[in-house]
């Protein structure tokens, strides 16, 4: 099966069609991935997580990558990655407009709360309050087969 590369405007279409996608970040040289829900707006991804690794971890190294797949068989496929900067988006009046914009986005996804806000504790969901984030795509590239 024969593998092209996709045009930035192909990878943004993938992307806006998707939904869950691999968060790759780092600490201390020490590598960490974990699938997200996502909503794609204007050369930003939009997220959201209950505090806990990759909050912590992204908080101390910005720099993030996403990889999304689309698979309309077991032959034919688009992987896409987004290098980018993890900003969060805090509940203040600076940040305000932003966070309705990426919640506006996020609830037009079946189940986009998942798995964001499932935590093993579930104690640790009464108390704790959702960190809604971005991460501004720095560089964009795809591949496809045909």
């Amino acid at each position: 099966m024969p593998v092209r590369e996709m045009t930035d405007h192909e990878c943004m279409d993938c992307l806006s069609k998707g939904h869950v996608g691999h968060l790759a970040c780092s600490r201390d040289g020490v590598p960490y991935i974990v699938p997200i829900h996502y909503a794609y707006g204007i050369e930003k991804l939009y997220a959201f997580s209950m505090p806990g690794q990759k909050i912590d971890w992204l908080r101390s190294n910005p720099h993030a990558c996403i990889q999304v797949e689309e698979r309309s068989d077991h032959r034919l496929w688009k992987s896409v990655v987004v290098q980018g900067q993890f900003r969060e988006l805090p509940d203040t009046p600076e940040h305000h407009t932003e966070r309705i914009h990426a919640w506006d986005l996020l609830q037009e996804r079946e189940l986009w709360w998942e798995p964001g806000y499932l935590r093993p504790d579930e104690s640790a969901q009464a108390v704790a309050t959702p960190i809604f984030f971005g991460i501004v795509v720095d560089q964009i590239s795809g591949r496809q087969t045909f």
